[in-house]
């Protein structure tokens, strides 16, 4: 079983508001690594998932769980996402790491399932892509990608 103050003891933690609090993507990896029982929730786009890429956690014995915040193209908070993942986990006590783009919608998903009775959801800072570089770019500053972390494009 997890608690947060296990987590906040061995990863940085950041305190966040309405959820457990924001790890960074290299903490995020470490924490899949070690817990069987966590669960990097991507909650990008199906549109993100095929063109950008995705977060390769076959090394780690994991899969990415795939569930759009936002329904694209319209970008609509998707008003079946806590009961679609909440009927996809059974123990509230899990770590559930959020990615998206660059932090915002995970750290919202985070809010939700916390909301919805989950005590260890972290949003994973920077997202994916992390936030646009001088020349309005993302991806090559901080991230999952900046991080130097597993990801795969189909």
């Amino acid at each position: 079983m997890a608690n947060t103050e296990d987590i906040a003891g061995k990863y940085s933690v950041s305190p966040a508001g309405g959820y457990a609090g924001d790890i960074s993507p290299a903490d995020a990896w470490k924490l899949l690594g070690d817990r069987k029982d966590a669960i990097l929730i991507d909650v990008r786009t199906r549109a993100e998932w095929n063109y950008v890429g995705l977060p390769d956690l076959e090394s780690l014995g994991h899969k990415p769980a795939l569930i759009e915040w936002q329904v694209f193209p319209s970008m609509q908070v998707n008003p079946e996402f806590v009961s679609a993942l909440s009927g996809a986990l059974a123990d509230k006590s899990a770590p559930l790491l959020f990615l998206c783009r660059s932090g915002a919608r995970s750290a919202a998903a985070a809010r939700a399932m916390t909301a919805a009775g989950y005590a260890t959801c972290l949003n994973v800072t920077d997202g994916f892509e992390g936030p646009l570089d001088a020349e309005a770019k993302r991806g090559s500053t901080r991230g999952w990608k900046a991080s130097g972390l597993p990801w795969r494009q189909s």
